[in-house]
């Protein structure tokens, strides 16, 4: 008798012990009614008292203050809270990099009406009314740049359209100094085929050529970059949530307030494995998006370097009037190397008339804008500030999608240790952390994940992530490729080359601003020449020119 004693005392200990660590009893529902109400629903909705959980579908089944309707409409509202957060993230990776395609896409743009303004400023002072009756021709020529730069190659072939421009200021410039002479458009045909093997502009053409390629490339093709993030991140965070997601949540967010726990939150670990099946699709994008940003940086590596855009656009009107210079330099061996390939052409009739009349003497000296007198882009600032500024954004968004788990679950919505849910009690949560990615998902504790079936949408997205990265990269050795989405694009690969390797760098040809441009360099024709090589040279030139290229000024077409 006394054992059995003993026996029923330790029973009682062990009942009362287990009494004190129970959750507390739910009396009422008064505190989850205002919990509920606070959260957007009528406070009708929950029951007044304390209810038989059988018919829950999601929550524990005991006594509890929700109903099976109430359970739907806080799977709703589940489906909202776990959605905002990112969507708020979305949101702000949207407007950022959509702020800075904006400001690239402003400063390129003014970078080439502003070039056009300096070189038609300068060419008015320096070369008067026979620029001015010709400018047509640099009209179309920054017009085609700006095809270009909008369009790409579909449009404008680059590499065609300054051969173009070249052989047309050529032939131009052969009647100016070859007044004398009548040229038929046959003729002047044989001119233009032999533009390359005469040189007449020396080397500005080639130079001009890769730099413009390079720089013309990186540039459009950086600001298509930038152009699509917003919309692949806009995509992939507008994919819906799965059923399967949507109850995870639900019983994450919401089973302790049936349980009458509003002020519990649920265990960080347990949010993880929650917002990781949830978000499975997603973390699958992180590869091909890290690496579509490490091309971005690299590409913004070039435009800071050797495709400096910057740098190829605002001595633009420096390098065309040395290249004409060298013509004028060089316009007798030039004229000779076109007799003996073309043949000798018809003497001008109509000159020895002309000669008699009022001429006016070209005085034109080659005279640049100093760089202070340029106008300014997008309100002052340069490339190197940009490229600084968005490499930083580029950098800071990569993992962005495999870290939003963590993100959404950070320390302020969830709790530590024991005093947390764990989506049956207040206790600590014992299972693993499940890795990223739908792969990862088969073990997943607390969604149900179908494996098998990736979301088609973000797989789309992976593959325009993937063909972007490959534009970047031809971009980055300086060749272009045919966006599909450009205007009436022809489907062609690649198109146009600015560099033949990856290994372009910073020993590449290259424009800097920097040089003197009240000295230009003025380099000859060819090694071994014996036009005049010196400034000093040139004005004895200039005037026996000057009455020629008065004379054909009506000439000019």
């Amino acid at each position: 008798m006394k054992s059995l004693s003993v026996l029923c005392a330790v029973c009682t200990l062990a009942v009362l012990s287990a009494s004190a660590t129970a959750e507390p009893k739910l009396k009422n529902c008064n505190e989850v009614r205002e919990a509920f109400t606070s959260k957007g629903f009528n406070m009708n909705d929950a029951p007044n008292k304390v209810v038989n959980g059988a018919p829950l579908k999601v929550c524990p089944q005991g006594f509890t203050c929700c109903t099976a309707e109430m359970e739907d409409k806080l799977s709703q509202q589940s489906h909202t809270e776990i959605k905002a957060p990112v969507s708020r993230l979305s949101t702000s990776l949207q407007s950022t990099f959509k702020q800075r395609h904006d400001h690239f896409d402003k400063f390129f743009k003014e970078l080439l009406k502003n070039s056009q303004t300096s070189l038609h400023n300068m060419f008015v002072r320096t070369y008067g009314k026979m620029y001015i009756e010709n400018s047509q021709l640099f009209t179309e020529f920054f017009a085609s740049l700006t095809r270009y730069y909008v369009s790409g190659s579909s449009a404008v072939n680059l590499e065609s359209m300054l051969s173009d421009f070249w052989a047309d200021l050529l032939e131009r410039m052969f009647r100016l100094v070859n007044v004398q002479y009548e040229f038929s458009d046959a003729y002047m045909e044989c001119v233009s085929q032999h533009t390359e093997q005469l040189q007449p502009f020396g080397d500005v053409p080639r130079k001009m050529r890769i730099q413009m390629t390079r720089a013309f490339v990186a540039a459009r093709t950086f600001v298509r970059g930038l152009a699509l993030m917003p919309d692949v991140v806009n995509k992939v965070s507008t994919v819906s949530a799965s059923p399967s997601c949507v109850r995870a949540a639900m019983k994450m967010l919401y089973c302790p307030y049936c349980s009458g726990q509003v002020a519990l939150k649920p265990c960080q670990n347990y949010c993880l494995n929650v917002m990781r099946g949830c978000l499975a699709n997603q973390a699958d994008l992180d590869t091909e998006w890290n690496n579509f940003l490490d091309a971005m940086v690299g590409l913004a590596d070039r435009l800071e370097g050797p495709f400096n855009f910057e740098s190829v656009m605002d001595p633009l009107d420096v390098k065309i009037s040395e290249a004409i210079m060298n013509m004028q330099e060089n316009s007798v061996q030039v004229s000779q190397r076109v007799f003996q390939g073309c043949g000798t052409p018809k003497p001008n009739k109509a000159f020895r008339s002309k000669r008699s009349g009022k001429e006016t003497g070209f005085t034109g000296r080659f005279r640049p804008f100093s760089p202070e007198a340029r106008p300014t882009t997008a309100a002052g600032t340069s490339l190197d500030r940009l490229t600084t500024e968005v490499k930083k954004k580029l950098k800071h968004a990569k993992k962005f999608w495999s870290t939003l788990p963590e993100t959404v679950c950070a320390a302020e919505r969830t709790a530590p240790g024991d005093e947390c849910w764990n989506g049956t009690a207040k206790s600590r949560y014992q299972s693993d952390v499940i890795g990223n990615g739908l792969a990862n998902q088969v073990s997943n504790p607390d969604v149900e994940v179908d494996i098998t079936k990736p979301d088609v949408v973000i797989r789309t997205q992976i593959a325009v992530l993937k063909d972007m990265t490959n534009r970047l990269k031809a971009a980055h050795s300086g060749n272009d490729m045919t966006f599909e989405t450009d205007d009436d694009a022809s489907g062609d690969g690649e198109s146009g080359s600015g560099c033949d390797s990856p290994s372009c760098g910073d020993n590449d040809i290259y424009i800097s601003t920097s040089q003197n441009p009240e000295n230009p360099r003025v380099k000859p024709v060819q090694k071994g020449s014996s036009s005049p090589s010196s400034r000093g040279s040139l004005a004895p030139a200039l005037a026996l020119c000057g009455p020629a290229l008065a004379l054909l000024a009506p000439h000019w077409r």
